[in-house]
């Protein structure tokens, strides 16, 4: 297989990969919220991280020992698919009978679909790493205009759940997103089969800690990696807040009754099209990742995560002052515009990061703790406070009127901003820089072979 072909197969992977998540994750709060679920939309943000901190390294082993990587995945995305397409029935079938979602099926059975699907995401990465790699090419270089694309698909399931009606009513407002969601996940199932091979490590090991592929951990064993780890964790506390709560917040100011409290915010273009809005964010992603290689090499990871850090208070800090009138609807736009910063340099540069700090035969391992750290720990621990202490709070509880749920709204968006800016200067200060050739991994193939004929 050429270059190009296995580059045109890693990009359509990446297309269909995040066209799954995109498909749901930035509609589904506002349809819970407007469907008797409003106080535990969180939990639904919430499951992500907590599926995360397991999940993706219990699967990240599997394929770097037994399973190929590819084949794995499939088997991943099959699973996924068929619950997510369970989840809408269900959701379906309860709005027609009772009018209102019920929490315990629909929860339960998407739990059981996103346990699978978080573990693609790392999975993903180490084809395409892979792939790259076995086939002479740069991972640093070669990747990102790949990954790009995978934004793409999110953008494009995005627009198409915004303006695609199902009996007269948008799809982000109906539980069909769950179905859109699905049937692309069982689609690239079949499609993972057809990706470059990435063979196993059956025989690499000899010790128990190895087998179960531990050996990832003795990263924390480097005070740069450690700290590196423990900010990714703090930063990945933000990452599903806006995702949570964005389109919820946007779509408040469609209440025609909001115009009582706040100046005129009834029924317009932006209110009504959140989903439309937010898509702005990963269009800015799509022409970040681009930039990724040009500046790791420039600024290192350090002064790259410092971007993604300060971006994330920019992100929050533009919500609240936002609003979908003119001239407050630009803050949202500009929160968007940020968005590529804060989302890529972190995700992508810190994925990339860990790829030059390991041995191949625990790249998915590695990629699999990267996951557990950002979208395990740090956001399962985010979007529960966030959802818990602040929104339900501020904008949720029993009794507010709609002036107060505005400023509970405003409120809480520059809460999360604080914070996203005290990890930011406290990483400043804290993080010391390794410089890393990324032609020639810290952790070398040599020493791994070494340390296993001493064993």
């Amino acid at each position: 297989m050429t270059k190009t072909a296995i580059k045109g197969r890693l990009t359509a992977m990446n297309f269909l990969e995040f066209a799954v998540w995109g498909a749901y994750l930035i509609s589904m709060g506002m349809f819970l919220a407007s469907n008797g679920l409003g106080d535990k939309v969180f939990w639904f943000y919430t499951v992500q991280g907590l599926v995360s901190i397991i999940m993706p390294a219990i699967i990240g082993i599997i394929a770097d020992r037994w399973i190929p990587a590819q084949i794995t995945f499939s088997l991943c995305h099959l699973i996924a698919g068929g619950f997510m397409i369970a989840t809408g029935a269900v959701a379906t079938s309860e709005l027609a009978t009772n009018g209102t979602l019920q929490f315990g099926p629909i929860f339960t059975l998407y739990t059981i679909s996103v346990a699978f699907f978080m573990p693609t995401i790392g999975l993903g990465n180490s084809v395409a790493f892979s792939g790259l790699q076995n086939n002479g090419m740069d991972t640093v270089k070669d990747f990102p205009p790949i990954r790009v694309f995978g934004t793409v698909g999110f953008i494009a399931a995005e627009l198409f759940v915004n303006f695609v009606a199902v009996d007269g009513k948008a799809i982000q407002f109906t539980a069909a997103q769950f179905y859109t969601s699905g049937i692309l996940s069982l689609i690239l199932a079949a499609y993972a089969l057809t990706l470059p091979n990435c063979p196993c490590n059956k025989g690499a090991s000899r010790s128990l800690s190895d087998a179960l592929g531990l050996k990832a951990f003795k990263l924390f064993k480097r005070t740069d990696m450690a700290v590196f780890f423990i900010f990714s964790m703090f930063l990945g506390v933000a990452l599903q807040i806006t995702n949570s709560y964005g389109s919820d917040f946007i779509n408040f100011f469609s209440n025609p009754e909001l115009s009582e409290y706040a100046h005129g915010f009834m029924d317009g273009w932006w209110a009504n099209n959140p989903t439309f809005l937010i898509s702005i964010s990963q269009c800015a992603e799509a022409l970040c990742i681009l930039a990724i290689p040009f500046c790791l090499r420039r600024f290192g990871i350090k002064g790259v995560m410092l971007m993604a850090m300060f971006a994330w208070v920019l992100r929050f800090g533009f919500f609240g002052i936002g609003n979908t009138n003119f001239p407050g609807v630009m803050f949202l736009i500009l929160s968007c515009i940020v968005y590529g910063v804060a989302f890529d340099f972190f995700n992508v540069s810190g994925g990339l990061y860990v790829d030059t700090q390991v041995p191949s035969s625990q790249r998915s391992s590695a990629q699999g703790l990267f996951m557990l750290m950002t979208n395990g720990i740090g956001a399962s621990i985010g979007t529960y406070i966030a959802g818990t202490f602040i929104v339900n709070k501020l904008v949720k509880a029993p009794g507010l009127d709609l002036q107060q749920q505005l400023d509970g709204w405003h409120e809480s968006w520059l809460i999360f901003a604080a914070y996203a800016l005290v990890v930011a200067v406290l990483f400043m200060l804290i993080f010391k820089e390794k410089p890393v050739d990324t032609d020639k991994r810290s952790i070398t193939e040599a020493e791994d072979k070494q340390s296993l004929e001493v064993k």
